[in-house]
């Protein structure tokens, strides 16, 4: 997946700078072209990845029990986190990036290979998402559609949380799980009603976001 995203940024995305309406059509239309091809070569037949024997067991609390290789995912994406923020934050890479992604110019004019490093990133990407698919393969079923199911949870996250925050990514993405699980098992009538309201909620009191940061003209 890491090596599939560097060929589309360098071959498309690239070749699309500043123009996200043409990235978005671009991406959406590509997506469509792989569900169609893992239909023509793997069938419309659902299948499901097996947990480790070591994580197959419930983990119980009291009177509380949760399956343990769910609580296992929670933490590898803790982690992830962390990991990331380090990176972006605390190391000459993520400094790197971030002169990289404000001001592309003058970090060429000192010496940053802007084009190469995004690509890199553009590969970490692709590749944690490929990631999340291996880490979720035990928890979901893999079946045709599946992408259009996940898209609009990946869409409300980066809505609620801003665009460009790992922080805001972290707590949309706590939001998204709990408004989803808890919309289906509760008013399954309305479970979008109760996913897709917050996301409106913010667009029109913080556009940018609960965690991102205001564009600045």
């Amino acid at each position: 997946m890491a090596a599939i995203g560097g060929i589309i940024e360098r071959l498309l995305l690239r070749r699309l700078a500043n123009q996200h309406q043409a990235q978005v059509l671009v991406t959406l239309g590509l997506s469509f072209m792989i569900a169609d091809l893992c239909l023509m070569f793997w069938a419309a037949i659902p299948s499901r990845s097996r947990r480790p024997r070591r994580c197959a067991s419930p983990s119980r609390c009291s009177a509380c029990a949760s399956p343990l290789y769910r609580l296992a995912a929670v933490l590898v994406a803790v982690l992830a986190f962390a990991i990331l923020w380090l990176m972006i934050d605390r190391t000459r890479l993520g400094a790197m990036i971030r002169a990289g992604v404000d001001d592309p110019a003058m970090a060429r004019v000192v010496g940053i290979r802007v084009s190469r490093l995004f690509t890199i990133i553009f590969c970490l990407g692709a590749g944690l998402a490929g990631f999340r698919r291996v880490m979720g393969g035990p928890i979901l079923s893999i079946y045709p559609g599946l992408d259009t199911d996940m898209l609009p949870l990946a869409l409300i996250v980066v809505i609620l949380g801003g665009s460009g925050s790992l922080v805001g990514a972290l707590v949309g993405s706590f939001i998204v799980g709990f408004l989803y699980n808890f919309g289906q098992a509760m008013f399954p009538e309305i479970a979008y009603v109760i996913l897709f309201l917050p996301m409106l909620i913010v667009l029109v009191l913080r556009p940018q976001g609960l965690f991102g940061k205001a564009a600045v003209s």
